[in-house]
């Protein structure tokens, strides 16, 4: 039996439960957990903005030390360093097979199968597939990616899900230029990802943007060279950083239509918006006809950085090597298992805190 943060129900808070993990099967993999970050989309999972059966154990960002592993498996063996992956590709459908394994009509399937149970036989579900708020998990072999030993498991957590993400969508979805002007709304973990990522590549000005003036020292932390609180007149003084024009390249990290339209807003014309950020199927977004021609800008959906992780995941500690991104800056907090409920209350303030076990 191992502890789990468990979701008893979509709406309610998560519990502390024991639950039981049999053996990995064939394919499979036991990880025992040293750290998983608190992302937006484990409360979006709880408050029911995405769908997710239950009981189950939430948390996706999670890095730690094989403890077994199932018949057939030979990409990783005991004792071996990984970060979770949440979005394990089939590398046989479609999409894999076209270079788009961050489209994989099979990645979601692990989510709506039992993985473990409670000790009256209960069925557990793994949110989003992982179950990284659990003291262990069984995932699928294509769901570790394994890291260097060198690598502290506390800092390569946020590359499950914020770097990958935040990162890619800068570096693959937009494939921003060195000279390029970025502004990144919205900045949780992915968006101050985003913002190291385009300091990286050598983009400027890089203009960071959110509700809150506290925000300010955080974002110049990651790479924004200037900072501005969210509001009316946001475009207008994005306009006036970069000529006159708008931003050459916009992200939402947020997903709600005011921040789409704010994004779309501040870029400049012939310019490309990337919406990064996952809102609700109800929030709609609208735009005129006149201005989807006249404007000439591009409008990119992202899912997971448009990574494939067994390939981004070494690319990004590369430039974690060569100082370029900063896994230490954006664990801002740590807690234990018992904290997540409060963790999910300070979601926004700042970059990631890190469930530490």
């Amino acid at each position: 039996m191992v502890r789990a943060a468990v979701l008893m129900r979509q709406g309610g808070p998560l519990e502390i439960r024991e639950v039981e993990l049999g053996e990995p099967g064939p394919g499979q993999v036991r990880v025992r957990l040293v750290a998983a970050g608190v992302c937006h989309s484990d409360l979006s999972l709880a408050n029911g903005t995405l769908t997710q059966e239950v009981p189950a154990v939430l948390g996706h960002e999670g890095a730690g030390v094989v403890v077994s592993v199932g018949e057939g498996v030979d990409r990783v063996v005991e004792g071996d360093h990984v970060v979770l992956n949440w979005a394990p590709a089939c590398r046989e459908c479609w999409f894999c097979q076209h270079g788009e394994p961050w489209l994989c009509v099979k990645a979601e399937s692990v989510a709506r199968e039992p993985y473990a149970k409670f000790a009256d036989g209960t069925p557990v579900y793994p949110g989003l597939g992982t179950a990284a708020f659990a003291e262990e998990t069984i995932v699928p072999a294509a769901g570790v990616v394994r890291l260097p030993a060198s690598v502290p498991l506390e800092q390569a957590a946020v590359l499950g899900c914020a770097v990958q993400t935040g990162a890619g969508a800068v570096l693959n979805t937009a494939r921003v230029r060195a000279g390029e002007s970025v502004v990144v709304i919205g900045l949780g973990g992915v968006g101050l990802s985003a913002l190291q990522a385009a300091r990286a590549i050598g983009a400027d000005p890089i203009i960071g943007v959110d509700v809150t003036e506290a925000k300010a020292d955080l974002a110049a932390q990651h790479g924004a060279t200037d900072f501005l609180v969210a509001g009316d007149t946001t475009a207008k003084a994005i306009r006036k950083l970069t000529g006159g024009r708008g931003a050459d390249q916009a992200f939402d990290c947020v997903g709600l239509p005011a921040t789409i339209r704010s994004a779309w807003s501040a870029s400049r014309r012939g310019g490309s918006v990337t919406v990064v950020g996952v809102g609700g199927k109800a929030n709609m977004v609208e735009f005129s006809a006149l201005e989807l021609y006249w404007f000439g800008r591009t409008l990119h959906g992202c899912v997971f950085g448009s990574s494939d992780p067994d390939l981004e995941v070494p690319r990004l500690l590369k430039l974690v090597e060569e100082g370029k991104l900063d896994l230490a800056a954006l664990a801002t907090a740590t807690t234990d298992l018992d904290g997540v409920n409060d963790a999910f209350e300070t979601l926004g303030q700042g970059a990631r805190t890190i469930v530490r076990f």
